[in-house]
């Protein structure tokens, strides 16, 4: 039997549940499929050292602040699966979990969304699944010959699997840098890194709140560009007070700490390596 929606979200992870919190807000008939069993999206699988890259109240979806991690300042996978999973309950959103989307068609005026527990038909179809389920793994000359392990980010977990064994990690992104941090604090793992080029480390001050920031005001720049320059405020008119004297204006509030930090530009910067860190961050 096939069900009628004006809009399927295909996954349920942090997209997924934001595409559905403003979808249910402008009244549309939606529903969202999930391939996991449970909230929480491809962070239900992440590596056991990773944390966000940002503190919590920069990590939070449209409507509901994430709630700080006591003892964390960046809070870890099981704290954002948490939140998550709040989320999903705390707005009734329609997620249908353990259903996989295989493909969607041009069904008339509709598009037809075939799934493992049967098909659907919809006005719009929102993609919202993410890479996490299927990792892209390179060709590499000479990989069919190794004999030894050769795994993927999407099944990292720990150091501990690879204790007594050497370590070659692949990569300049940002879990080829968390990954190889992980082992190398690890005294039972001998870890080499490479990258294609040299990595752009940045010092341990900066964080997602400078990032934001910085993106921010170039995004302000950007839009204030193409109109000519920043839009000019109108004069305001002092108000009279009522015993004849002018009213005082109200203060600004004080901008906030993290906005008038020192920013540092990114470059490979005078620091020691990335495999510093205690618990390498991860993304947001």
């Amino acid at each position: 039997m096939t069900r009628h929606v004006d809009v399927v979200v295909a996954g349920g992870g942090q997209a997924g549940l934001a595409a559905g919190y403003h979808l249910r807000r402008q009244g549309i008939h939606f529903t969202i499929l999930d391939a996991e069993p449970a909230p929480g999206g491809a962070w239900q699988h992440m590596w056991d050292s990773l944390h966000l890259f940002s503190p919590a109240d920069h990590s939070s979806l449209p409507g509901r602040l994430m709630p700080t991690q006591p003892g964390e300042t960046y809070p870890d996978t099981g704290h954002v699966v948490d939140y998550l999973t709040d989320y999903e309950k705390r707005y009734d959103l329609p997620v249908q979990h353990g259903t996989r989307v295989d493909a969607v068609h041009r069904d008339g005026d509709r598009l037809l969304v075939e799934t493992d527990s049967g098909p659907w038909r919809a006005r719009a179809v929102i993609s919202a699944t993410g890479t996490w389920s299927r990792p892209f793994v390179p060709a590499v000359p000479g990989s069919g010959d190794f004999t030894g392990r050769q795994t993927h980010t999407v099944n990292y977990r720990r150091p501990g699997d690879f204790a007594g064994q050497r370590v070659l990690v692949v990569g300049g992104g940002n879990s080829g840098a968390q990954i190889a941090a992980d082992l190398a604090l690890d005294d039972h793992v001998e870890t080499t890194w490479v990258t294609r080029r040299p990595p752009r480390l940045l010092p341990d001050d900066i964080d997602g709140r400078v990032l934001f920031d910085v993106a921010t005001a170039r995004r302000r720049a950007l839009g204030f560009a193409r109109a000519g320059g920043p839009p000019s405020r109108p004069r305001r008119r002092p108000q009279r007070h009522r015993r004849g004297r002018l009213a005082r204006g109200r203060r600004r509030r004080p901008a906030c700490p993290c906005r008038s930090r020192r920013r540092t530009p990114a470059g490979p910067p005078d620091v020691p390596p990335a495999h510093r860190h205690r618990r390498p961050v991860g993304r947001r």
